[in-house]
């Protein structure tokens, strides 16, 4: 039996930065959630605690990764053929989300979350180079230079980057990552419209919000 994990949190900083000791990746506007694969079979957990009766597909293409169990902590999205997430797709019956994954924290028995994170994200990639093509996505990043990516970002219209100790190990509910958003970010324009509607069309679920860990 799996353990159940609770996320690691992020914070909301005004500025990039530059730093030899942080990571920065994209920040993809999706849905944060964990995958607990077992058995061939996943679940994937949202806001720590609660199912979301969605993305059937994506677990059942999850449960095929090639393990005997793991949780990866990541965000479901929906990426268009220009590399830019579109949340407003996520709830569509016409597409297939991915799961960008941006942490391992077991794999086959093993609980990673000691390990650093650099160590963390060379398993992770090995797990997805290992199983590619099944909708499971590696989140890259660059090292030191936060303020040239954060640029590049907001030039791309996308939504902001999340900073990273290298040597940081997993915490369950510290907020440790730091999150930089693009101030001109247009897509959160209807937000609250479009979690009212997804919410009313799946009975039994739980409610999602477009809370500051997302």
């Amino acid at each position: 039996m799996l353990p159940r994990i609770k996320p690691m949190r992020f914070r909301l900083i005004p500025k990039p930065f530059d730093d030899p000791d942080y990571i920065f990746e994209l920040k993809h506007d999706g849905l944060r959630a964990q995958a607990y694969i077992e058995k061939k079979r996943c679940k994937l957990v949202f806001h720590g605690s609660n199912k979301l009766k969605l993305f059937q597909s994506l677990k059942e293409c999850l449960a095929k990764l090639d393990i005997q169990s793991a949780i990866l902590d990541g965000e479901i999205v929906c990426i268009n053929d220009n590399g830019v997430s579109r949340f407003n797709e996520l709830f569509s019956q016409n597409i297939s989300p991915a799961f960008h994954a941006f942490d391992l924290l077991w794999l086959n028995g093993e609980d990673l979350r000691q390990y650093p994170l650099m160590r963390r994200k060379q398993l992770l990639w090995k797990l997805i180079q290992k199983n590619d093509g099944l909708r499971i996505i590696y989140a890259q990043h660059i090292e030191e230079l936060g303020v040239g990516l954060f640029e590049l970002i907001c030039r791309s219209e996308l939504e902001g980057i999340v900073a990273k100790r290298k040597l940081g190990i997993y915490k369950s509910n510290c907020t440790v990552w730091l999150k930089i958003k693009n101030p001109n970010y247009s897509q959160t324009e209807g937000r609250h419209e479009l979690m009212t509607r997804a919410n009313s069309r799946v009975p039994g679920a739980i409610r999602l919000h477009n809370n500051v860990d997302s």
